[in-house]
């Protein structure tokens, strides 16, 4: 359980560096990712042993809001989450359009063979997100990324 409390300490205070500019990036994503799938990791481990995450975090007066809603309800980065990208240049390149479309082709290909466990289909779902904030068409943002985004946190509670 120690660990489990080390890991929403240390995603509140990544979350909190990162909305200050304190860390880039390109060094948030790929610590934020750790940190949520050592959170899945640990979760498993002592849920036996907890009610819910709510109850624990209640009992030792963890008080981290931006942790409990990077961990419990969205589970992506908020680099991923609100499409960060550091070169626009490169986000319109045909190279994104044909991963994102791959992507986008696999994950229908996995609903339509009835694939519906949450841990078949939510990394995908996640690549699709990833993928899509790689596209930029006229500067807007894609219609059905908003819902995208949705589905992702619904999944992720489910997890």
């Amino acid at each position: 359980m120690a660990d489990l409390y080390g890991i929403i300490v240390a995603t509140e205070h990544l979350e909190r560096a990162y909305i200050r500019d304190a860390i880039p990036a390109q060094e948030y994503t790929p610590a934020c990712l750790k940190l949520i799938a050592q959170y899945r990791t640990a979760l498993n481990l002592v849920s036996p042993h907890l009610p819910t995450i709510t109850t624990f975090m209640q009992t030792y007066r963890l008080h981290c809001p931006a942790a409990t809603r990077r961990l419990l309800e969205i589970g992506v980065p908020a680099t991923i989450e609100h499409a960060t990208t550091s070169d626009p240049s490169s986000a319109n390149s045909s190279k994104h359009v044909a991963e994102t479309v791959q992507v986008f082709i696999t994950l229908m290909d996995s609903l339509k063979l009835n694939y519906v466990a949450v841990d078949q289909i939510h990394p995908q779902l996640s690549d699709l997100i990833q993928s899509l904030n790689n596209v930029v068409v006229g500067g807007d943002t894609l219609q059905g990324k908003a819902k995208i985004r949705d589905w992702l946190i619904v999944l992720n509670k489910m997890k």
